[in-house]
């Protein structure tokens, strides 16, 4: 049966844009390679940790939602939105694999008069030089003639009620004028509001301005994170008097690491070398480099801590709690509680966990013990270490419990806890 718009990718990106679209009252396909997704939502359950709950994804499916694997589906359709994975690869390069399989497989099947929409974070660049010659070549019809073609990057916020998808702006930006309409058509029915960039590489950039604005200054705090703690200065008072600056600040604060699907993205390492001039953002490299040595950082605090209490790392019991890369919510998208946890069992410690929303977690494919009563496992740690403030947590409460208590997040009281 034809519908309305097909959703490529049932991911984190993908599964609310479908959300959205279903309660608007469009008549939607799920479409995904990977069989895993479709298996899961066709049972009711979210195959996205973090993602959607049970509960919105039968919503969903009684509302005509339809998730599937056949491609078929892709050449029934009036909009179809791409909302691939572009993880980070080992190169700090997003890998744009299964973007390109993507493509492919709409390209197939693709109609005239099809408007499609890539949400995907990509470098600036990918729609024209990446994705329009996949479109074109496996479909026989040209973009922006015989069928629309625009960038809108996702700007979604997982778990934030207050900024939901549809009072949430979108950018967008089209190949042609009449591209840049026909999104703006189908987005207008989702959304609040819809700004129009001046084409693809404006709306790409948008969003690497954005995540890079994000990285460049949780760098900065947590630059002054440890160089508060050098000079015996309170950071969370620091920000706190400076946040009441009605003007030129905007609070941002320190934390173990930097997670999140949001990967900083320097536009000077594009693979298009022959239309980009090739210089790297020498601030977004910082950046990265200040944030990826965070873990790090938490790790010389804890041994520390516990040196000036007579113990040692090796053989020290540590607790760890919250293991997501946000609080309240289930996803672990590069939380760096792994790497915090690989680091401490390296030097010999004996971990153990804490999050309400993360019932099963693992270190190098191997189980870490949960903790059943967080009291008692708080008190009995040699170290308890907070890596994320879920709401559920009593902070103060811990903090009397807990024999040494780390505070990453500066979610405690003054004077209960050590901080970062």
């Amino acid at each position: 049966m034809p519908a309305d718009l097909a959703v490529i990718g049932l991911g984190h990106l993908g599964l609310p844009l479908a959300q959205a679209a279903v309660a608007a009252g469009i008549d939607t396909v799920g479409y995904d390679t990977d069989p895993r997704p479709c298996t899961e939502l066709g049972a009711g359950r979210t195959p996205v940790e973090g993602s959607l709950t049970a509960s919105d994804i039968r919503r969903m499916l009684s509302g005509g939602f339809r998730p599937t694997t056949s491609a078929a589906e892709l050449g029934r359709v009036r909009t179809a939105v791409i909302c691939s994975p572009t993880p980070l690869g080992a190169d700090r390069t997003l890998d744009l694999t299964a973007l390109g399989d993507a493509a492919r497989a709409l390209a197939a099947r693709l109609r005239p008069h099809t408007t499609v929409l890539l949400e995907s974070a990509v470098p600036p660049g990918t729609t024209e030089n990446f994705l329009l010659p996949l479109l074109e070549e496996g479909s026989g019809l040209r973009a922006g003639r015989d069928f629309h073609l625009a960038c809108s990057p996702s700007r979604l916020d997982p778990g934030n009620r207050t900024h939901v998808y549809t009072n949430t702006p979108k950018v967008i930006g089209g190949l042609t004028p009449a591209c840049t309409e026909s999104a703006a058509a189908f987005y207008g029915r989702l959304t609040d509001k819809v700004v129009r960039a001046r084409g693809p590489r404006e709306a790409e950039m948008t969003k690497v301005l954005e995540t890079n604005f994000r990285h460049v200054n949780i760098a900065l705090v947590n630059e002054m994170a440890v160089l508060c703690h050098d000079l015996g200065v309170d950071l969370w008072d620091v920000i706190r008097c400076a946040e009441t600056k009605p003007f030129g600040f905007q609070p941002f604060r320190p934390g173990p690491g930097v997670g999140g699907h949001g990967s900083p993205v320097d536009p000077g390492y594009l693979p298009y070398s022959t239309r980009t001039p090739g210089h790297p953002l020498r601030m977004v490299s910082l950046a990265q480099e200040i944030n990826d040595r965070m873990p790090s950082y938490v790790i010389q605090r804890c041994a520390t801590l516990l040196n000036e209490h007579g113990k040692s790392v090796r053989g020290a019991r540590v607790l760890l709690l919250g293991v997501t890369y946000k609080p309240d919510s289930a996803d672990q998208e590069a939380s760096p509680a792994r790497e915090i946890a690989t680091r401490l069992m390296d030097m010999g410690a004996q971990i153990g966990y804490h999050d309400p929303h993360v019932l099963d977690w693992r270190v190098r494919e191997l189980p870490v013990p949960r903790a059943d009563s967080l009291y008692e496992a708080a008190a009995s740690a040699d170290l308890t270490l907070l890596l994320q403030q879920h709401r559920t947590y009593d902070l103060q409460g811990l903090a009397v419990k807990a024999q040494l208590l780390l505070d990453t997040r500066g979610a405690t009281p003054a004077g209960a806890a050590h901080r970062l």
